[in-house]
């Protein structure tokens, strides 16, 4: 049986948290979205008049969240849900990037999402119910060249996460994090920050990376409405996982890490045992 829920999603203009939301608000549930201008605000609001509530918020704002959660669960109820969706893709050789570019996307990805989390805890431990997602990606367990900053902040997110289900677990409040593979989002596209290139050595390298993701974005096999569905299937699970993959393509990259990452620990475990003693 399906019961209303509240659900508080942060980035519902586009992309997961726009098919998310739509998804919810057709099963019943109320909504909550958070977006960076009025505009969109006024457009969300409008998807369900009397169930999409709209809040004007930036999480790198960290300073409004508290007060914006509060007002939301003043007027709108208690958070059943939250689901940290807000974020973007860097591009770049890290040699070639920024440290202000890494710090923006730590601000978003990670310290935005703790921030939310932070926000919504004492209601969900006074109440002993609650289910936090957070989206990561297969960029938390899998990497490439050229996303380091990326996959930096989605491998911290992940690591959040799973030791934030074994401290909420006691209160009856469930913590997952989903990691989508390639979905036909604007991740690849608009919303992406990409690096300029400054170093020739690289080019061989990375250039066909960037052209090959320019060249598919829109065109993932990912379906954003199915991924929104899944999403939705596991927030009426009484035992939801803690890490959740969504896409096949992430699947066979994942285990073929885990297959990796196996078989290079037995082939250095005795170096690995001799610090013993």
């Amino acid at each position: 049986m399906t019961f209303t829920k509240t659900i508080l999603i942060t980035g519902v203009s586009s992309g997961f948290g726009r098919a998310l939301a739509q998804e919810a608000l057709a099963a019943g549930h109320r909504v909550i979205g958070t977006v960076r201008n009025r505009e969109a605000q006024q457009a969300f609001e409008a998807l369900d008049t009397s169930r999409a509530f709209g809040r004007l918020l930036d999480v790198t704002d960290v300073a409004r969240i508290d007060g914006v959660v509060a007002e939301t669960e003043a007027t709108v109820g208690p958070v059943d849900i939250l689901v940290n969706n807000a974020g973007y893709g860097h591009e770049g050789i890290m040699e070639e990037s920024s440290l202000e570019e890494m710090r923006r996307q730590f601000d978003v990805n990670v310290f935005g999402a703790v921030a939310m989390i932070k926000a919504v805890l004492p209601g969900m431990r006074q109440r002993r119910r609650g289910h936090i997602i957070n989206i990561t990606s297969m960029g938390s367990f899998i990497t490439m060249p050229g996303i380091s900053y990326y996959c930096g902040s989605k491998f911290a997110l992940e690591g959040i996460s799973e030791t934030l289900s074994k401290e909420l677990a006691p209160f009856n409040i469930h913590v997952t994090a989903v990691a989508p593979g390639s979905f036909r989002t604007d991740w690849a596209g608009r919303s992406m920050v990409r690096s300029a290139r400054s170093i020739a050595d690289y080019d061989a390298l990375f250039d066909p990376i960037r052209q090959a993701r320019q060249e598919k974005s829109g065109k993932q096999p990912g379906d954003p409405v199915k991924a929104a569905r899944a999403i939705l299937a596991i927030t009426q699970s009484e035992t939801p996982p803690t890490h959740l993959l969504l896409g096949s393509d992430a699947l066979s990259l994942v285990r073929e890490k885990l297959a990796a990452l196996g078989k290079e620990i037995e082939q250095w475990e005795k170096i690995t045992r001799s610090t013993d003693g």
